[in-house]
């Protein structure tokens, strides 16, 4: 199934987000200028009711209405949309300009009120100020919005005459309508073409993702020294750069390092298998005697015991990179451990004519029959490279927080450059790979397997601990340091 494209969802997204604040800034455009509008007409239909209020009250009787009609209009005059109406104290219309923008005439009823198109409309009082609460809106029997204020005036004779102000709002209403669909059209507009210009853009920005890919892509199992190589990557993406790199890195060491151990031991195990065959193949060339196969039969027993050794040391390495592999943690006194284990090897020890003293006072907490293993392990690597009447030291000493754990041999020093590879797996500086090394050779070589010194470092490893050599003119020192 294929994924959503973050190019096309991030334009998406910016499109959304643009409509959603055009939305919002012409909803508040659009009520900001209705709200201007009619303020402005309230404004114009307070100030015409006043000044015609004012106008009224200067007239003696209601003929005087008539008579000064003109001046009275005047004042709605020029507004197509304001009308005016003007009634007398029984409620006839004495003046009236303009009627047709309302599409309608107005009733008085009773003293308080007026009727508009079935509308009743509260006067305000001759005596009480005008203001832009006392405007009310109706419609007219054609459904046209009209928004008015009527107001009482005092003749000079005292009677009481109706004013009625009112404008059509189908102008305005038309006007605000048009603006509004002005602004949907252009926020509909704006947010299409925001969505087209941000797609083009992500795309752009995200060229060197697409550059990475590719040069990804021409990573092989036969290119895996192939990195990958972007010109002018954005800040944001060197880190991922540096990562698959450092990846990268990783498993082409970790694929070398394979095909060598693969390559080592299929030699390793080579080398048992072609001895048991030879051996069989003259045994069998000609008929011997019972003590002759009875040789030929140690001898194999010899070398599967060996390729034994290989296979398991092999399983255990493979078991102990697993990640759910499972430590038994105790404390325990380290230096009675090294004397056990001295005592386990004194035999071989009297036979090399090598001694063996432990020294020191520690506790350590670890995985016992790991650590036993780990020291075995060192100490078997010290007895064959000790030449004979020799001594090797086993020390436990509390240092830095931790306890280190020495195993010292007199013998040749190891060269510098060896010091840290005898830990791989399988490796040896002889060239011949020679299996069985002789009694005081270059103790460079791990063990009879090939394994055994990596078998330390990953025992190490497995308590966080690390594992090193020293060397020089006194002998050789491996060091086990816990933390």
């Amino acid at each position: 199934m294929q994924g959503r494209s973050i190019t096309t969802t991030l334009a998406l997204a910016f499109g959304a987000t643009t409509l959603a604040v055009f939305a919002l800034v012409g909803n508040f455009l659009y009520r900001a200028l209705e709200q201007q509008v009619s303020s402005q007409d309230d404004l114009s239909i307070v100030l015409a009711a006043r000044h015609a209020r004012r106008l009224t009250e200067e007239i003696d009787t209601t003929d005087g209405i008539r008579e000064h009609g003109d001046r009275i209009t005047s004042i709605v005059l020029g507004n197509p949309g304001m009308s005016m109406e003007v009634f007398d104290p029984k409620g006839q219309l004495a003046i009236e300009h303009n009627l047709v923008s309302t599409l309608g005439m107005a009733v008085p009823v009773g003293d308080n009120s007026i009727l508009a198109a079935g509308r009743s409309i509260e006067r305000v009082p001759p005596t009480a100020r005008i203001t832009e609460t006392a405007i009310e809106e109706w419609r007219n029997t054609s459904g046209t919005p009209i928004r008015g204020v009527a107001t009482n005036a005092k003749l000079r004779d005292g009677e009481m005459v109706t004013i009625l102000i009112a404008r059509n709002m189908r102008d305005r209403y038309a006007l605000l309508d048009h603006y509004r669909d002005t602004l949907k059209i252009y926020g509909i507009v704006g947010a299409l073409l925001t969505t087209l210009l941000s797609y083009l853009l992500i795309r752009a920005a995200m060229r060197p993702v697409r550059d990475i890919a590719a040069s990804a892509s021409e990573v092989t199992v036969n290119r895996l020294n192939t990195r990958i190589a972007v010109a002018r990557v954005p800040r944001e993406l060197e880190t991922l750069v540096s990562t698959l790199n450092a990846m990268l890195e990783r498993m082409d060491h970790g694929f070398r390092q394979m095909s060598r151990f693969t390559a080592d031991l299929a030699h390793d195990m080579r080398t048992p298998l072609s001895n048991m065959r030879g051996a069989t193949e003259v045994a069998l060339a000609r008929p011997r005697t019972a003590d002759e196969y009875e040789a030929l039969l140690a001898s194999n027993l010899e070398e599967c015991e060996r390729l034994s050794r290989m296979i398991e040391n092999v399983l255990f390495l493979a078991r102990a990179e697993h990640p759910q592999f499972v430590k038994h943690m105790r404390t325990f006194d380290a230096v009675q451990e090294l004397t056990r284990i001295g005592e386990y090897f004194e035999g071989v020890a009297e036979d090399a004519e090598v001694r063996v003293r432990v020294t020191g006072s520690a506790m350590l907490t670890a995985d016992l029959e790991l650590f036993r293993r780990a020291v075995s392990n060192l100490l078997a690597n010290a007895l064959r490279y000790t030449p004979r009447g020799k001594e090797i030291v086993l020390d436990a000493h509390e240092a830095g927080g931790g306890v280190r754990v020495t195993v010292s041999n007199e013998g040749e020093p190891i060269a510098p450059e060896h010091l840290e590879r005898i830990f791989d797996r399988f490796y040896r500086v002889d060239p011949s790979r020679s299996s069985l090394p002789s009694s005081g050779s270059s103790q460079a070589s791990p063990g009879s397997t090939g394994l055994g010194l990596a078998i330390v470092r990953t025992i190490m490893e497995l308590h966080g601990g690390t594992v090193h050599a020293e060397s020089d003119a006194r002998g050789t020192r491996f060091v086990l340091t816990f933390v």
